[in-house]
């Protein structure tokens, strides 16, 4: 095998390698004589095939499976001899008439473009300083908690019939909908109560509602929406006979033991326990993200080498057909929404270069403290994957069995986490108590 250096730019090389036919015509030998003993063909006894009359029948098509394994040989065994890291699958061009190399008639000739994991010494964490945010809990943050609870459990009590209804009250009504005067079904209902501004009606009915009193009789018109589901309704326009027989007002649930026992806990004081655990999880979590958001832009802030244009492009790519997604579907954040499309991509492609220097950085600091990700994490990850979705939690594990691509994506973030681990545990950290608003204040994501 011949390899020779053509381009060397940047990141970017690229290797000229060609190997001869006669030792393509070996390694072809050598798959045959492998293959020979379970070959089974008709007139001959199983194993006892010629290898001259295999070369005469398969010859081209296991010449094809050869080369495609010295393909992957030696483009590997290019990268290690010139000692490159790899940022990316190597791209492949062919120099050579294929279907003359695998008739053996030619030498396999290709070209290899490979961009290259940048050389770098990260910083010693050891020489880092950090100030972790964190925040006591205390009965202020327990009591809104419950109050939280207690008005997810609202009960309607019957008002004064000279109440008018207003919004997030309730009314007890009859009605009867009718399209073009005719009745339609699923459209009649008795003694329903309906909380107004909670949007489980047609758009318009509730609103029209607000300012009725018990014993009103009125028709509220609306129209279906034109994605409704019910076809026959879609888009039309119905008319609602509607009776209020009460008017309601909203009470948040006591917060007392009976409010616990909603929950499934014997009384308050173990609700409050199990509310203070969940706050105290709660608070960790946001102390270390904070935390973890202070180390990565101090680790961004000090690393500047050339990144590879390839990772970089596909990075840009993921980001940017997400940010085009959301744009179509109107969900962009206000400031992006006011940006056009070329501020757009300088902005994301900002973050991209940012995310594939930290990624590089992270990597190159686990490698040099021998950090690796166990099986036993990835299989605990796996089946945490798995439970988010009920029922299908064996089809979700043997999705990761069968696809290495996946399972590096559930190793990335444990990997990753584990630096940062070590990062908090070598660098100088020192911990600041405040308020829990200051602890929960948004930062500018990226």
């Amino acid at each position: 095998m011949q390899i020779e250096e053509l381009e060397a730019k940047g990141l970017s090389r690229t290797y000229s390698v060609k190997v001869p036919k006669e030792d393509l015509a070996e390694k072809l030998e050598a798959k045959i004589k492998e293959m020979q003993p379970q070959v089974s063909l008709k007139g001959f006894r199983p194993g006892k095939v010629p290898a001259a009359h295999i070369r005469k029948m398969f010859g081209q098509s296991i010449m094809k499976d050869v080369v495609e394994d010295v393909l992957n040989e030696t483009s590997q065994k290019a990268m290690n001899d010139n000692k490159i890291r790899p940022a990316g699958q190597p791209k492949i061009d062919l120099r050579a008439n294929g279907d003359e190399v695998t008739k053996g008639k030619a030498d396999l000739e290709y070209q290899m473009t490979v961009e290259m994991i940048p050389e770098f010494e990260p910083v010693d964490p050891e020489k880092l300083k950090f100030t972790r945010l964190t925040s006591e809990i205390d009965d202020k943050a327990v009591e809104e908690r419950l109050g939280n609870f207690a008005s997810g459990q609202k009960t309607y009590k019957k008002k004064a019939k000279t109440a008018k209804a207003k919004k997030e009250d309730a009314v007890l009504i009859n009605f009867t909908g009718r399209i073009d005067g005719e009745a339609f079904d699923g459209g009649a209902m008795e003694g329903h109560e309906l909380v107004l501004g909670s949007g489980t009606f047609i758009p318009g009915f509730e609103d029209q509602l607000i300012g009725s009193k018990a014993g009103d009789k009125l028709d509220v018109t609306v129209s279906f929406p034109a994605d409704y589901g019910s076809a026959d309704l879609a888009g039309k326009e119905a008319v609602f006979e509607t009776e209020v027989l009460e008017v309601r007002g909203a009470a948040d649930a006591k917060i007392d033991d009976a409010l616990a026992e909603k929950f499934g806990f014997e009384s308050l004081d173990k609700l409050k326990e199990v509310v203070t655990e969940q706050l105290e999880n709660e608070y960790k979590m946001q102390s270390r993200m904070k935390l973890k958001r202070s180390i990565l832009d101090e680790l961004d802030g000090k690393h500047k080498f050339d990144l590879p244009p390839g990772m970089v492009e596909a990075e840009f790519s993921s980001i940017w057909a997400q940010v085009q997604a959301e744009k179509e579907a109107g969900n962009l954040d206000e400031e992006d929404a006011k940006k056009t499309d070329k501020q757009l991509e300088k902005d994301y492609r900002k973050i991209a270069e940012r995310r594939v220097r930290l990624g590089l950085v992270l990597a190159e600091m686990g490698q040099k403290a021998e950090i690796n990700v166990t099986n036993e994490e990835l299989q605990q990850s796996m089946i945490a994957e798995a439970r988010r979705y009920p029922g299908q939690e064996q089809q979700v594990i043997e999705f990761y069995q069968k696809n290495p691509q996946a399972v590096a994506q559930l190793r990335a973030p444990i990997y990753e986490e584990k630096v940062v681990d070590l990062i908090i545990e070598k660098a100088k950290v020192t911990d600041k108590k405040v308020a829990s608003d200051k602890l929960f204040e948004e930062d500018e994501m990226i």
